[in-house]
């Protein structure tokens, strides 16, 4: 506890100087799971990347004590030991627990417990005024539920205390195959109104085919015979969402058959259910294999797995420049909107698979989800998250159109979008949305009116966005790509300006370029060599 004392002294230091400057400053941490551009610069920053461990776990009170820069691997790692998970778990294991709190992170559980922000018991927080509080359901509470997804702009987070639960060795998946959009949304609603799931989500793989999947926790003894156990993490496993796919492909033979449609059930190691969707980044990691127009079996993503984990794909997704070429957006519907929406998604884009997930909404004040065109309930809100990633127009301005126009149809439907991806609303349309009056009290009261507002923190600057779009010699097939995993390779830090790609950039994609012409090389030999045997 001692290194977190004097680590948070030295930033009050900092945060002090900033404000008795009336200087606005941005938080630093080192890794990012938004596809927005950093806007972060090296003299108007708090660097918190070292409020990284895990303090304390209390086995009697189920909590533990954690910095705000403790990925969800670490988290679950550390818990672990003591038998305990947290109830919400972010399905990418780089994701932080600062992040899941201040950014807005549901999961499959979050039927059950809300987002991630419900789950934490208090928070130590340095204002922008250099003050250390702390904030909880009773203390400050207006500062506890305002500082949950406002992305750090009423100060910075230095502490989280954050709720557990009991831990088992595995979790029991049932995949139901769905023929039907209203079919599918209907069973989700079922399972998630059934007391003794856990875990609910789904997949469509089509308009009207998918699975809902429904877990629930279960120990599994190295004694039980005859219990297929299946796993997600290793190379050489599956991707979850395949594995999804080919157990709904074998329903469609009962379909044509006409006999009932069963249900799949297996096991699941509880840490690889967790981060079930880290391979491949659920499914856009397919695109990386398009993209590069290489064969997308299961000898590929096994070479390649080093490169399909999230963390390594968000790297090369802002390197390449890419994340202004796909559409990553998370919309969250209420119930009797959310058919029309999927239907909607379906003409404008096209694509699937796409991710269900239902959510449960607090009635308390935040971010997310407050709208200030809504009045407060004291029940909660069940909301279906759809998750869009896919490739958008290759076009700058269209691109900038197809995400307005999103905007404007969630909106249409009375839903929300997580503000970790790009937000193309003007500032106008963000606070008709959003409640600024509860807001801007909040930023008086705690003195951070010196700080980014959440707007400009999340808002996308179109002309600078299409300046650094992938253009001219970069826009010539593969070379921004190339450059994107060249960056990864040699570690580059991503979230702190450069100077663009310049020679150094230019002799990293020579290097990349060799080593792919290698590989291609010695592929095409193996080929032959096969043949002339």
């Amino acid at each position: 506890m001692d290194r977190h004392i004097e680590a948070v002294a030295t930033i009050v230091t900092k945060v002090r100087q900033f404000y008795n400057r009336k200087e606005a400053f941005r938080i630093y941490h080192g890794s990012t799971n938004s596809t927005r551009a950093s806007s972060i610069h090296h003299d108007r920053m708090i660097d918190i990347s070292h409020l990284s461990r895990v303090l304390e776990v209390d086995t009697e009170a189920r909590t533990v004590l954690v910095e705000p820069n403790v990925p969800m691997d670490q988290l679950v790692k550390a818990t672990l030991e003591y038998g305990l998970i947290p109830p919400v778990v972010m399905e990418f294991p780089g994701i932080t627990v600062g992040g899941g709190f201040a950014g807005t992170g549901g999961e499959s559980s979050s039927f059950r417990y809300g987002f991630f922000d419900r789950t934490v018991n208090w928070i130590e927080i340095v204002l922008a005024n250099g003050d250390v509080v702390k904030a909880s359901e009773t203390e400050r509470p207006d500062l506890f539920h305002g500082a949950a997804g406002t992305f750090g702009t009423l100060g910075v987070t230095t502490l989280l205390e954050v709720r557990l639960l009991k831990a088992t060795t595995h979790v029991e998946l049932t995949y139901f195959p769905m023929v039907g959009l209203s079919e599918m949304i209907q069973k989700i609603r079922e399972a998630q109104g059934n007391s003794s799931n856990d875990f609910v989500d789904g997949i469509l793989f089509a308009k009207d085919q998918g699975v809902v999947i429904v877990g629930c926790l279960k120990d599994i003894s190295q004694n039980d015979a005859g219990i297929k156990v299946q796993r997600f993490s290793r190379a050489k496993d599956p991707w979850f969402y395949l594995h999804a796919e080919k157990i709904f492909a074998k329903s469609t033979i009962t379909v044509k058959e006409a006999r009932p449609i069963t249900p799949t059930t297996e096991v699941v190691p509880l840490v690889d259910y967790l981060f079930r969707y880290d391979r491949g980044g659920f499914w856009v990691g397919y695109y990386a294999f398009k993209y590069f127009m290489t064969p997308f079996n299961r000898v590929t993503r096994w070479a390649l797995d080093k490169y399909m984990h999230t963390r390594v794909m968000y790297h090369a997704l802002h390197e390449s420049g890419h994340a202004q070429k796909y559409i990553i957006q998370d919309l969250a519907l209420p119930y009797p909107t959310a058919q029309e929406f999927l239907d909607y998604i379906d003409k404008a884009f096209g694509y699937y698979p796409l991710w269900l997930c239902p959510l449960r909404e607090s009635g308390q004040v935040s971010m997310h989800p407050h709208k200030s065109n809504r009045e407060e309930t004291k029940s909660p809100q069940m909301l279906l998250n759809v998750g869009v990633w896919g490739p958008g127009p290759s076009s700058h301005d269209a691109f900038v159109d197809v995400n307005r126009k999103l905007e404007h149809k969630v909106r249409e439907l009375s839903g929300m979008k997580w503000l970790y991806a790009h937000a193309y609303y003007t500032e106008k349309e963000f606070w008709d949305i959003y409640d600024r009056k509860w807001y801007d009290a909040l930023r008086v009261k705690y003195h951070a009116t010196s700080l980014p507002s959440v707007y400009d923190k999340v808002k996308i600057d179109v002309d600078a966005q299409k300046k650094r779009s992938v253009s001219g010699i970069w826009a010539i097939w593969p070379l921004s790509g190339l450059y994107g995993l060249a960056k990864v390779a040699v570690g580059s830090n991503y979230l702190l300006p450069t100077k663009g790609r310049d020679l150094r950039s230019l002799g990293l994609l020579l290097g990349a370029l060799v080593v792919l012409v290698n590989v291609i090389v010695v592929l095409l030999y193996q080929m032959a060599q096969r043949v002339r045997a």
